[in-house]
Protein backbone atom coordinates (compact mmCIF):
# COMPACT_ATOMS: atom_id res chain seq x y z
CA UNK A 1 0.00 0.00 0.00
CA UNK A 2 1.17 3.44 -0.97
CA UNK A 3 0.21 4.73 3.47
CA UNK A 4 3.61 2.56 4.52
CA UNK A 5 5.93 3.17 1.33
CA UNK A 6 5.22 7.21 2.01
CA UNK A 7 5.92 7.13 5.69
CA UNK A 8 8.60 4.79 5.67
CA UNK A 9 10.60 7.07 3.21
CA UNK A 10 9.86 10.37 5.04
CA UNK A 11 11.86 8.87 7.44
CA UNK A 12 15.08 8.52 5.58
CA UNK A 13 14.39 10.86 2.08
CA UNK A 14 17.44 14.09 2.48
CA UNK A 15 15.51 16.35 0.13
CA UNK A 16 13.60 18.71 2.52
CA UNK A 17 11.66 19.70 -0.67
CA UNK A 18 11.06 15.79 -1.49
CA UNK A 19 10.06 15.25 1.93
CA UNK A 20 7.44 18.14 1.99
CA UNK A 21 6.01 16.34 -1.27
CA UNK A 22 5.80 13.06 0.49
CA UNK A 23 4.06 15.05 3.02
CA UNK A 24 1.45 16.59 0.92
CA UNK A 25 0.74 12.88 -0.94
CA UNK A 26 -0.25 11.78 2.56
CA UNK A 27 -2.75 14.40 3.01
CA UNK A 28 -4.38 12.97 -0.08
CA UNK A 29 -4.97 9.38 2.04
CA UNK A 30 -7.70 9.33 3.93
CA UNK A 31 -7.40 10.47 7.50
CA UNK A 32 -8.43 7.58 9.12
CA UNK A 33 -5.68 5.30 7.70
CA UNK A 34 -3.03 7.80 7.98
CA UNK A 35 -3.34 9.82 11.12
CA UNK A 36 -3.31 5.72 13.06
CA UNK A 37 0.14 5.91 11.26
CA UNK A 38 1.69 8.73 12.09
CA UNK A 39 0.70 8.56 15.20
CA UNK A 40 3.49 5.43 15.58
CA UNK A 41 6.05 7.52 13.64
CA UNK A 42 5.68 9.86 16.73
CA UNK A 43 7.22 7.40 19.17
CA UNK A 44 10.24 6.33 16.41
CA UNK A 45 13.59 6.24 17.51
CA UNK A 46 14.44 7.92 14.20
CA UNK A 47 14.61 11.63 14.87
CA UNK A 48 13.75 12.36 11.32
CA UNK A 49 10.90 10.34 10.93
CA UNK A 50 9.51 12.02 14.53
CA UNK A 51 10.35 15.48 12.94
CA UNK A 52 8.58 14.89 9.50
CA UNK A 53 5.50 13.13 10.92
CA UNK A 54 4.57 16.21 13.52
CA UNK A 55 5.10 18.32 10.14
CA UNK A 56 2.72 16.09 8.70
CA UNK A 57 0.13 16.38 11.25
CA UNK A 58 0.18 20.40 10.86
CA UNK A 59 -0.57 19.78 6.98
CA UNK A 60 -3.51 17.42 7.51
CA UNK A 61 -4.46 20.37 10.40
CA UNK A 62 -6.66 17.88 12.30
CA UNK A 63 -7.20 19.73 16.11
CA UNK A 64 -8.45 16.02 17.67
CA UNK A 65 -4.58 15.06 17.32
CA UNK A 66 -3.49 18.06 19.71
CA UNK A 67 -3.29 15.74 22.47
CA UNK A 68 -0.74 13.51 20.54
CA UNK A 69 2.01 16.41 20.71
CA UNK A 70 3.46 15.66 24.11
CA UNK A 71 5.61 17.89 26.11
CA UNK A 72 8.34 15.46 25.27
CA UNK A 73 8.02 16.00 22.11
CA UNK A 74 7.96 19.99 22.98
CA UNK A 75 11.77 19.41 25.02
CA UNK A 76 12.75 16.98 22.82
CA UNK A 77 16.69 16.80 22.58
CA UNK A 78 16.81 16.92 18.89
CA UNK A 79 16.39 20.63 17.92
CA UNK A 80 14.32 20.01 14.28
CA UNK A 81 12.25 17.65 16.05
CA UNK A 82 11.58 20.25 19.34
CA UNK A 83 11.28 23.25 16.57
CA UNK A 84 8.42 21.22 14.51
CA UNK A 85 6.53 19.98 17.91
CA UNK A 86 6.54 23.98 18.46
CA UNK A 87 5.16 25.47 15.53
CA UNK A 88 2.36 22.39 15.31
CA UNK A 89 1.38 22.31 18.93
CA UNK A 90 0.77 26.52 18.35
CA UNK A 91 -1.13 25.06 15.28
CA UNK A 92 -3.11 23.11 16.83
CA UNK A 93 -4.11 24.22 20.24
CA UNK A 94 -7.82 24.43 21.63
CA UNK A 95 -8.84 27.48 22.83
CA UNK A 96 -8.21 27.51 26.24
CA UNK A 97 -5.38 26.22 25.91
CA UNK A 98 -2.56 28.67 24.68
CA UNK A 99 -1.46 29.61 28.52
CA UNK A 100 -0.91 26.35 29.11
CA UNK A 101 1.09 25.82 25.98
CA UNK A 102 3.21 28.81 26.39
CA UNK A 103 3.95 28.33 29.84
CA UNK A 104 5.50 24.58 28.51
CA UNK A 105 7.24 26.57 25.54
CA UNK A 106 8.58 29.47 27.83
CA UNK A 107 10.82 26.66 30.12
CA UNK A 108 12.58 26.41 26.29
CA UNK A 109 14.13 29.98 26.00
CA UNK A 110 17.84 30.36 25.88
CA UNK A 111 18.14 26.54 24.07
CA UNK A 112 20.39 26.42 20.96
CA UNK A 113 21.52 28.61 17.91
CA UNK A 114 19.71 31.81 16.42
CA UNK A 115 17.67 29.61 14.02
CA UNK A 116 15.96 27.57 16.91
CA UNK A 117 15.50 30.75 18.95
CA UNK A 118 14.11 32.49 16.72
CA UNK A 119 11.67 29.56 15.86
CA UNK A 120 10.27 29.17 19.58
CA UNK A 121 10.24 33.23 19.39
CA UNK A 122 8.11 32.98 16.57
CA UNK A 123 5.91 30.11 18.19
CA UNK A 124 5.56 31.90 21.70
CA UNK A 125 4.33 35.68 19.06
CA UNK A 126 1.97 33.22 17.83
CA UNK A 127 -0.11 32.63 20.87
CA UNK A 128 -0.82 36.39 21.30
CA UNK A 129 -1.13 38.68 24.49
CA UNK A 130 -1.85 35.50 26.35
CA UNK A 131 2.50 34.58 26.94
CA UNK A 132 3.16 37.83 28.01
CA UNK A 133 2.78 37.30 31.93
CA UNK A 134 5.08 34.19 30.95
CA UNK A 135 7.21 36.18 29.38
CA UNK A 136 7.82 39.34 31.93
CA UNK A 137 8.60 36.41 34.44
CA UNK A 138 11.50 35.22 32.01
CA UNK A 139 12.74 38.12 31.30
CA UNK A 140 13.73 38.52 35.50
CA UNK A 141 15.96 35.59 35.14
CA UNK A 142 18.88 34.84 36.51
CA UNK A 143 20.55 33.05 33.10
CA UNK A 144 21.12 35.85 30.88
CA UNK A 145 20.50 33.60 27.75
CA UNK A 146 17.08 32.88 28.87
CA UNK A 147 16.26 36.77 30.24
CA UNK A 148 17.66 38.33 26.67
CA UNK A 149 15.90 35.71 24.53
CA UNK A 150 12.54 36.41 26.47
CA UNK A 151 13.12 40.16 25.95
CA UNK A 152 13.34 39.64 22.15
CA UNK A 153 10.57 37.67 22.18
CA UNK A 154 8.14 40.38 24.16
CA UNK A 155 9.60 42.82 21.61
CA UNK A 156 8.90 40.89 18.88
CA UNK A 157 5.18 40.69 20.12
CA UNK A 158 4.94 44.10 20.60
CA UNK A 159 6.35 45.11 17.22
CA UNK A 160 6.23 42.47 14.97
CA UNK A 161 8.08 44.36 12.46
CA UNK A 162 10.95 44.46 14.34
CA UNK A 163 13.94 41.89 13.14
CA UNK A 164 15.20 39.17 15.35
CA UNK A 165 18.69 39.97 15.45
CA UNK A 166 18.27 43.69 16.30
CA UNK A 167 15.85 42.54 18.72
CA UNK A 168 18.06 40.11 20.63
CA UNK A 169 20.98 42.22 20.24
CA UNK A 170 19.00 44.98 22.07
CA UNK A 171 17.37 42.77 24.73
CA UNK A 172 21.46 41.64 25.28
CA UNK A 173 21.86 44.84 25.97
CA UNK A 174 19.18 45.60 28.34
CA UNK A 175 19.86 42.63 30.43
CA UNK A 176 23.95 43.73 30.75
CA UNK A 177 23.52 46.92 31.32
CA UNK A 178 19.78 46.32 33.74
CA UNK A 179 16.74 47.95 32.29
CA UNK A 180 17.08 51.84 34.53
CA UNK A 181 20.86 51.76 33.27
CA UNK A 182 19.69 50.88 29.12
CA UNK A 183 16.90 53.41 29.58
CA UNK A 184 19.49 55.87 30.55
CA UNK A 185 21.90 55.23 28.18
CA UNK A 186 19.22 55.25 25.94
CA UNK A 187 17.86 58.45 26.94
CA UNK A 188 21.29 60.23 25.97
CA UNK A 189 20.50 62.78 23.17
CA UNK A 190 21.41 61.67 19.64
CA UNK A 191 24.87 63.01 18.60
CA UNK A 192 26.31 63.28 22.05
CA UNK A 193 29.83 62.90 22.61
CA UNK A 194 30.14 59.46 24.11
CA UNK A 195 31.53 59.55 27.72
CA UNK A 196 34.38 57.73 29.13
CA UNK A 197 33.65 54.46 30.30
CA UNK A 198 33.59 55.35 34.18
CA UNK A 199 31.67 58.83 33.85
CA UNK A 200 28.99 56.99 31.78
CA UNK A 201 28.92 54.11 34.35
CA UNK A 202 28.42 56.77 36.85
CA UNK A 203 25.77 59.04 34.96
CA UNK A 204 23.76 55.44 34.90
CA UNK A 205 24.08 55.04 38.59
CA UNK A 206 23.18 58.37 39.28
CA UNK A 207 20.38 58.12 36.86
CA UNK A 208 19.43 54.91 38.82
CA UNK A 209 19.78 56.84 42.41
CA UNK A 210 17.75 59.22 41.34
CA UNK A 211 14.49 56.99 40.62
CA UNK A 212 14.77 54.97 43.82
Amino acid sequence: MFLETLVERCAVEPDFFVRDMLSWALTRLPPEITLPRIRQELASERTQARSQALHTLSKIGDKGTWNWITRGMLRDADDEVARTAWRVAVALVPVGEEKGLGDELVLQLGRGDRDVQLSLSRALVDLGDVIEPALERAAESSDPAVAAHARATELLRQNPETGFDAALDEAKRVVALGPKRAAAAAAVPAGTEPAEPMEAAKAAEASEDAHC
